[in-house]
């Protein structure tokens, strides 16, 4: 080879590399949008690995930061300002419910049980494998494995202690929680799908085409949707009707959804270290009803303020 093609050899070579390079800086500092209708802001900086939610029952939030063996941890961040961990030395803590006066939590780890968090004790309630997902209905507190193919739902009873599988040979389940309508759901990430939990064990899939979703929330909106992506993922919202809403765009790994009061909520950003919040914007000084949102599939083009500076 001349030294003239293997010139423009590299060049061709360093070209690409940078235009790769390029390519993952854009999907990395791209800033969230928000769709039509809604607003939001970064509430809590510096939160590693953000993943479970929870209200304090002492008043607070409660955040879990996701790490591996060991270094992970539950922080209180209290409502005057400041943090302080609550629990340390777990293993990839993920799920987390506020409940009976206190938390109940999972680790994403092969060799960790399900835990009650009460009055500054912890206590193990029954073993799992990489749970994850959380529902607590007053009588059963449900718990779902993030496993492949050999997942399981576990239901505990909260009055004698009694555990039972509802569901086996699950894979990459990831969440399940109840709607105001009754129904019961649970995400596979994998396959990109949403089922409802029926009692003739069918359940069939209600929503599909997603690229790895992970939490759910329902609430008189509708159902909440989290897609646990590295790039550019988004978290949707799907109201009565089936219609599928984009309300952010261009997340970096969310999880957990937390409602909050006057139309907020709390969404972990686990793969930009922090927490936003997310607020209905509001119109001629109050805030918009559930009912005038407008669809917005694309992400609005102004630059939410609060980000600059933040690293987003």
């Amino acid at each position: 080879m001349s030294l003239r093609l293997l010139k423009n050899a590299l060049l061709a070579a360093a070209a690409l590399v940078a235009a790769a390079l390029t390519f993952f800086a854009w999907q990395y500092f791209f800033p969230v949008q928000a769709a039509s209708g809604w607003s939001y802001r970064v509430a809590y900086n510096g939160v590693q690995k953000a993943a479970g939610l929870a209200r304090a029952p002492g008043g607070g939030i409660l955040v879990s930061q996701e790490l591996q063996d060991g270094r992970g941890n539950i922080l209180l961040m209290r409502p005057e300002g400041g943090r302080e961990v609550v629990v340390e030395g777990l293993s990839k803590p993920d799920g987390m419910l506020a409940t009976r006066g206190g938390l109940v939590f999972s680790q994403e780890s092969g060799d960790k049980p399900v835990s009650f968090l009460l009055d500054e004790r912890v206590s193990a309630l029954f073993e799992g494998d990489q749970v994850q997902g959380l529902w607590d209905d007053g009588h059963y507190l449900y718990a779902i494995e993030d496993r492949k193919s050999d997942g399981r739902l576990w239901r505990y009873r909260w009055d004698d202690q009694q555990l039972s599988v509802v569901r086996d040979n699950l894979s990459e389940t990831e969440s399940i929680t109840r709607c105001t309508d009754g129904r019961m759901l649970y995400s596979e990430k994998e396959t990109g799908v949403i089922r409802e939990l029926r009692e003739d064990g069918r359940d069939p899939v209600v929503i599909d085409g997603l690229r790895n979703p992970t939490f759910l929330l329902c609430d008189e909106q509708g159902l909440w949707i989290s897609e646990d992506s590295t790039h550019r993922a988004r978290l949707l919202l799907v109201d009565a009707q089936g219609e599928q809403t984009t309300v952010l765009s261009f997340l970096k790994a969310p999880q957990a959804i937390l409602p909050l009061d006057d139309g907020r909520y709390l969404i972990a950003e686990g793969g930009r270290d922090r927490v936003l919040e997310l607020s209905l914007a509001k119109d001629d000084g109050s805030r918009r009803q559930p009912g005038s949102l407008t669809r917005h599939e694309g992400a609005d083009e102004q630059e939410q303020s609060v980000l600059r500076g933040a690293g987003g």
